[in-house]
């Protein structure tokens, strides 16, 4: 088998797999489980990464590959399982949308994303081209998680599964400048660290991590 098929066809199983991961996280119905999912994303797309430095020739992907695997990989979900224990959360994920709907929303996302994504590619890499709409479909599933997960916690993990997208699409374009995919990662985990002060101020007021909670507070029930 030639190098240059070798590199696309795993390239594709990589990215393929982060975004099998994105189904596993809606599909979950307990914190615990969707800790584990993300850990397991997190670690794909560190592979990811570092197969794409070595099959660019870019040694700085390796450094986005190392903190990849260290932050998404071990770090954040440790903090995530530490959270769960010392806050004493239900273990059950609350859901705005059933798991069956939110499956069939999710494969109707990537399905867009192939349809919008390669025809406004046309011209570029192959490769390129279709590491961007796996990537965009993994943006889109993170944005559905967020909108269907009522748990603060799992909103979060929505967040950060959003930010995988964005790297996998960085790491996916050749020539894509290390900067910009480390700058992209340090917003999007600055954005969670807020969100994370927002969990912990809900449920110190409210003693509960399930956003349904401050609908009362808009004046949506009476």
């Amino acid at each position: 088998m030639r190098f240059g098929q070798l590199s696309y066809d795993l390239s594709h199983l990589l990215g393929g797999a982060v975004l099998l991961l994105s189904f596993v996280l809606l599909y979950q119905r307990r914190i615990g489980a969707v800790i584990n999912a993300f850990a397991t994303q997190g670690t794909l797309l560190a592979m990811a990464a570092a197969w794409a430095a070595y099959a660019q020739g870019t040694p700085g992907l390796y450094l986005t590959a190392l903190l990849a695997l260290a932050v998404k990989g071990v770090l954040i979900p440790l903090a995530l399982h530490r959270l769960v224990r010392e806050l004493n959360l239900h273990r059950t994920v609350e859901t705005a949308l059933g798991v069956g709907p939110s499956m069939i929303a999710g494969v109707a996302l990537v399905g867009l994303c192939i349809l919008v994504t390669l025809p406004a590619t046309e011209g570029a890499r192959l490769l390129s081209r279709e590491t961007l709409a796996l990537a965009m479909s993994v943006v889109l599933l993170g944005m559905l998680m967020m909108i269907t997960r009522r748990n603060a916690i799992s909103q979060v993990v929505g967040l950060l599964s959003l930010e995988n997208g964005l790297i996998l699409a960085a790491v996916g374009v050749a020539g894509m400048p290390l900067v910009v995919e480390l700058s992209t990662a340090a917003l999007v985990l600055m954005i969670a660290l807020v969100a994370g002060v927002f969990a912990f101020q809900i449920r110190e007021r409210f003693d509960t991590l399930d956003t349904g909670s401050l609908e009362e507070h808009r004046g949506e029930q009476r």
